[in-house]
């Protein structure tokens, strides 16, 4: 991306996009569609959870489907035992990761470029970018987009291993109204804002940094 801002931007559009047709009654409530989900896939739950995930993981998809969220309270729900957790753990691991996957090589469809950018993986980016599934989704996007390896992937699947049962055992823990801030739409729309707040900072001392070397 030629401006560190460019996502940030598009992230809220997409959102403010989203919010304005669910007020408008265009589009119901993505929660409203993976409850209708969840009453038809009672056999199949956890290719439900894979599926929510999956959604939620897809950069600008996720806005829409509270997934993450949606899963945890559905195991909570249902009392599960010790492996109903770690065979979620397991799915949600797989669903981010095939959404990481997708969401690189979009980033990569969308800036042609001959040659891989073969610098080290910055792991401090990744560890911000896990906060939420989200900005994970973006950051892969981004990664695709300047042609970063590949092996950027694996190691989110990895960290997302110990993230998803700390997410189980919190809302275990915790009540569902805490882990629900996480998906709430104003929450989202500040941590876009301080994404693009410093995104505009580094574009200004990028640009600053360009001029002064001329």
């Amino acid at each position: 991306m030629k401006y560190n801002s460019t996502l940030p931007l598009s992230a809220i559009l997409a959102l403010s996009l989203l919010q304005l047709l669910i007020i408008l009654n265009i589009l119901p409530p993505g929660a409203a569609i993976l409850d209708a989900l969840n009453g038809l896939m009672n056999d199949w739950f956890f290719a439900l959870v894979f599926f929510v995930i999956l959604l939620e993981s897809i950069v600008y998809v996720g806005f829409y489907f509270p997934g993450q969220f949606f899963a945890v309270v559905l195991v909570v729900g249902a009392n599960p035992s010790f492996s109903d957790i770690i065979y979620m753990t397991i799915a949600m691991v797989l669903a981010a990761t095939l959404g990481s996957l997708i969401n690189f090589e979009l980033g990569r469809k969308s800036r042609s470029k001959i040659s891989i950018d073969t610098t080290h993986l910055n792991f401090k980016k990744l560890f911000l970018a896990m906060i939420h599934i989200n900005s994970l989704a973006f950051f892969m996007f981004h990664q695709g987009a300047q042609h970063k390896s590949r092996k950027i992937i694996m190691f989110a699947g990895l960290l997302n291993l110990p993230y998803y049962l700390l997410l189980i055992a919190g809302t275990a823990v915790l009540s569902k109204e805490v882990m629900g801030l996480a998906e709430n739409t104003l929450f989202l729309f500040c941590a876009i804002g301080l994404w693009l707040v410093v995104a505009l900072y580094l574009d200004i001392k990028n640009k600053y940094n360009t001029e002064t070397n001329k």
